[in-house]
C-alpha cells in the first residue's frame, strides 16, 4: 500500500497541531528548535522546513510573536507589570522583554498600554497605513460610546458557568482558510454520525485580530463532540474546560463580527471583569446561508477569572 501526498500532508498537520498546543502551554519554557522538533517527531532540519511551509514563519519568529502578542493582550485587559510579563513569557529579564516588545510594536510596553485602552483595530490599521498619530481623546470616547451602544442594541449579555466541552478541530491560519477547514472537518465528522440538527460548530481564537495580522491569526474550526472519537490526520482533539464566561448572544451579519467582539471586550473592561488565560470562542446556532437576511445566530464567549 502506497502512502499518498494527501496522507503525508495530513500527518504533517497532525504533528504541527501538537506543536501549536505545546507552544501555547509552554510559552515560559525552552522552545528551542531541538525541543519543539522532538514534539513533532521530526529532525530539526526537516521540522524547520515543514513548520515554515505551514505557518509562513520560522519557529523563532512564531514563538516570539506569540509571546509578545499574548503579553500585549495582558497589558490591555489585565492589571499586570512588565516584570510579571517578562517572567510569564520566559524572558531572561525585564529589559530583554521591553526591548523585544519595542522592536515588535515600535513603543515600550508602558507606552503601548497608555496608547491602547481598548483601541479599535480598524483605527489601528488606518493609523499604521496613514502614519497618523493616535486618535485624539474625543474621537476615542466617541468610538467607545458607539461600541457600547452597539452592544446595548444588539447583544444579550450573561455571565455563565459553562460545562467542559470536548471538541474535534481542524487548524486554520488566517480567516481566508476557515471555510476550507470547516469543509474538511464536516467531511470527516459526517460519516462518523457526529453531524445532526443539534450539532454545534465552534470557532476557537488562539490569536486576536487586535494585535495579530489577519493572515497570521490561528483559529480552530471545531465541532462539539457527543461521543468519544480518535484524532486522525488533520483532525485534532481539544477541550474547553468548564468555567465562567461572558456570553454575548447576537444575531448579526458577517461584516458585524469584528465590531461585536470589540464591543464585548469593552463591556468586559467597563464592568470590571478580567479575562482568564484561555481562548475566546464563537458557538454557532444556525447556518447563516439559510437565514432570510443571511445573519448568524451566534454566542461570543470570553473566559473570565
Amino acid at each position: 500500500m502506497t502512502v499518498t501526498d494527501k496522507e503525508i500532508q495530513a500527518d504533517y498537520r497532525y504533528r504541527i497541531n501538537r506543536v501549536f498546543e505545546f507552544i501555547d502551554e509552554n510559552l515560559d519554557s525552552d522552545l528551542s528548535l531541538k525541543t519543539v522538533s522532538e514534539i513533532a517527531f521530526f529532525s530539526p532540519f526537516h521540522f524547520h522546513r515543514v513548520f515554515k511551509l505551514i505557518t509562513g514563519e520560522t519557529l523563532n519568529e512564531y514563538v516570539t510573536r506569540r509571546k509578545i502578542e499574548k503579553s500585549s493582550l495582558d497589558l490591555l485587559h489585565n492589571n499586570i507589570t512588565t516584570t510579571e510579563l517578562a517572567h510569564k513569557y520566559g524572558f531572561s529579564d525585564n529589559s530583554s522583554f521591553s526591548r523585544t516588545f519595542k522592536k515588535y510594536f515600535g513603543v515600550s510596553p508602558t507606552e503601548f498600554k497608555k496608547q491602547n485602552p481598548n483601541r479599535h483595530s480598524k483605527i489601528r490599521q488606518l493609523e499604521s497605513k496613514n502614519g497618523q498619530d493616535y486618535p485624539e481623546y474625543e474621537k476615542y470616547i466617541c468610538i467607545i460610546d458607539n461600541l457600547k451602544n452597539w452592544i446595548k442594541m444588539n447583544a444579550k449579555i450573561e455571565i455563565k458557568e459553562m460545562p467542559k466541552m470536548d471538541l474535534a478541530y481542524v487548524s486554520s491560519i488566517g480567516p481566508h482558510n476557515l471555510e476550507n477547514a470547516y469543509g474538511k472537518l464536516m467531511q470527516w465528522a459526517t460519516p462518523k454520525g457526529l453531524m445532526n440538527d443539534q450539532t454545534k460548530m465552534i470557532t476557537v481564537y488562539h490569536d486576536s485580530f487586535k494585535v495579530t495580522e489577519a493572515n497570521k491569526v490561528r483559529m480552530s474550526a471545531s465541532v462539539l463532540l457527543n461521543k468519544p472519537v480518535e484524532a486522525e490526520g488533520e483532525i485534532g482533539l481539544t477541550t474547553i474546560e468548564a468555567g465562567k464566561f461572558i456570553v454575548g448572544s447576537f444575531e448579526i451579519g458577517l461584516n458585524e463580527f469584528e465590531k461585536s467582539w470589540t464591543g464585548l471586550f469593552v463591556w468586559m473592561n467597563e464592568n470590571g471583569y478580567k479575562k482568564a488565560d484561555t481562548e475566546p470562542f464563537e458557538i454557532y446556532h444556525n447556518n447563516f446561508n439559510e437565514h432570510p437576511q443571511r445573519k448568524a445566530i451566534v454566542d461570543f464567549c470570553i473566559p473570565i477569572e
